[in-house]
């Protein structure tokens, strides 16, 4: 550490308000920057950081001893960061004027008044819970904590818990319905949007149903949650729609809000989106007081909007970020494109950048979209198993905007490799250049990273135009699959002429009107789209065969 960066926080006092990702990793990269500057921590819980990430598992038994989830103790931040770090001690108010903040102490109920020089918030978000009629019963639990997990355990082990309703069918929801499943508990999933899994677009996420349902989980969609209540000793959860689903516990998943009423009360400025407003520094409207994680609103590096996005990637570096910041260092948080994944019985499900639905919240039209079905890996060797792969790029230069897959095997991978293309503003022609690890128990001499970036190119380049089903007959269909696998899944109002026969049997194909071409996945159907172009036919691929058409309509 430089002389400079030595004096830039000599004797001064930082305090930071909450652990977990984001104050706990500010708090000990501060330490490893500065040995002078006086830290301290202030959690109000009685865990200073923990893995709430890994909170559902500890409730199915994956995870069977609480103590894994914690990351780092109190007693750690005291002995090898000497860092004076204080538990069950909540901040109540903050006073920016004298720069103080007044700690309430949960142990013996006495509040105290500490000065800072700097001030980091990192208090999260809290689990949402409306006010319902009965959310306060026994049984109604929120899943945030290491004790909202210790209590749920408990109680399916107290009262022999056969049924469980999940409120909520996002990251948290799905992974607390496998690990009830997984304790043999009948589950629930209730949902007031007509998909789980939100961020998703709506074609990938009925992927995602179709698996859920296949093991055992029963979905209630398009139905909010209009109260709760007890009879005979059993819980009901009571929907919009007037259905009862009975349970023996009820877990609410339904998301997060920033707590902010610390913030909002000392006057600090909140965004749009009900967070705290920050900079790239991530400081807040005064100066002297930063603020990072869950509470916090980013911009979108794809849409340019600003949003929430409570995940622990992005709340550890702006945590890291801060440190640097106040030991004098150049730093900025480049914003979040949100990648995220989730695992449901032994489904991955993992996504980055925006979503369709995103882009066309954000007005953004300039974009194009393709469906892909590769393999995990080389289709010879044992265990292969199909990736489906929605990737989204711009029309006007190719930058890549966002991509979802879904598959048993090889998702993480691709997405991970996809997600640090859109950071490093890369396009579907990087994606097609790229050089990727290739053995066949691990992929494919054309990764499916390789074959994304091909396809694209391929739409912008004019060589494959492309259409998407829509529900709408099109004018003419054509279906270039033989004819045993038409004769099993046929598509109704198709032509079909498989592809090995198509040169021969052209001039029973209109010049006048488009031809949209179909195979199983795309890639026949390619092939016939560059037959039919260059013999003078309108004709474009309908992206991703009949597996799309299948996520497309709900057929």
């Amino acid at each position: 550490m430089s002389e400079q960066q030595n004096t830039t926080t000599a004797g001064r006092k930082i305090i930071i308000v909450g652990g977990v990702a984001g104050g706990a990793s500010c708090a000990a990269r501060l330490r490893r920057l500065d040995e002078t500057a006086e830290i301290v921590m202030l959690e109000r819980g009685p865990y200073v950081s923990y893995a709430n990430c890994g909170l559902p598992y500890h409730v199915g038994g994956v995870i069977e001893k609480e103590s894994k989830l914690l990351v780092a103790t109190e007693e750690l931040f005291r002995e090898r960061f000497a860092i004076d770090c204080r538990t069950r001690s909540e901040v109540v108010s903050i006073n920016p004027a004298e720069k103080t903040v007044d700690v309430l102490n949960h142990a013996t109920g006495g509040t105290t008044t500490e000065r800072y020089d700097k001030l980091v918030l990192s208090p999260g978000a809290a689990p949402v819970r409306p006010p319902l009629p009965g959310i306060g019963l026994p049984g109604v639990f929120s899943v945030r904590t290491v004790p909202d997990a210790r209590e749920i355990r408990g109680w399916i082990e107290k009262h022999q818990a056969k049924r469980a309703v999940v409120v909520g069918g996002g990251f948290i929801g799905l992974e607390m319905a496998e690990n009830l499943v997984h304790r043999g508990l009948d589950v629930t999933v209730v949902e007031m949007l007509d998909q789980v899994m939100p961020p998703l677009d709506r074609e990938v996420a009925r992927k995602v149903e179709q698996h859920l349902t296949e093991n055992g989980v029963r979905l209630a969609l398009n139905d909010g949650v209009a109260g709760f209540e007890e009879a005979d000793g059993a819980l009901r959860v009571l929907t919009q729609s007037g259905a009862a689903h009975p349970a023996d516990l009820i877990v609410l998943a339904i998301g997060v809000r920033p707590e902010t009423a610390l913030a909002k009360a000392a006057g600090l400025a909140l965004g749009e989106r009900g967070g705290i407003r920050v900079d790239a520094q991530m400081r807040t409207s005064d100066p002297d007081i930063f603020a990072v994680g869950d509470a916090v609103e980013v911009k979108d590096t794809v849409t340019g909007q600003w949003s929430l996005i409570p995940l622990a990637g992005p709340a550890n570096r702006q945590g890291r970020i801060v440190a640097d910041v106040i030991a004098g260092r150049e730093a900025a948080f480049r914003g979040t494109q949100g990648t995220a994944v989730v695992g449901v019985f032994g489904l991955v499900v993992a996504s980055t950048g925006a979503s369709e639905k995103a882009l066309k919240r954000a007005g953004i039209e300039d974009y194009e979209k393709i469906y892909l079905y590769p393999n995990s890996n080389a289709s010879y060797y044992p265990g292969a198993r199909m990736v489906t792969m929605k990737v989204l790029f711009r029309k006007s230069d190719g930058l890549l905007l966002g991509a979802q897959a879904v598959g048993e095997r090889g998702v993480i991978e691709r997405v991970n490799a996809l997600a640090m293309a859109i950071q490093f503003g890369g396009t579907v022609y990087d994606l097609e250049e790229s050089e990727l690890c290739y053995a066949p128990q691990f992929g494919g001499a054309k990764d499916p990273v390789n074959f994304a970036g091909m396809i694209a190119a391929d739409v912008l380049r004019g060589d494959m135009p492309i259409a998407h089903w829509t529900g709408e007959a099109p004018a003419f269909l054509l279906d270039v699959r033989d004819e045993d696998e038409v004769e099993e899944e046929p598509v109704p109002g198709a032509v079909n002429i498989p592809l090995n026969e198509l040169r021969g049997r052209l001039s029973e194909l209109p010049k006048d009107v488009g031809i949209q071409v179909s195979c199983r996945s795309g890639q026949r159907a390619y092939y016939a789209t560059r037959i039919l172009l260059q013999h003078g036919f309108d004709a474009r691929n309908l992206s991703g065969g009949r597996l799309s058409r299948s996520m497309l309509t709900g057929d």
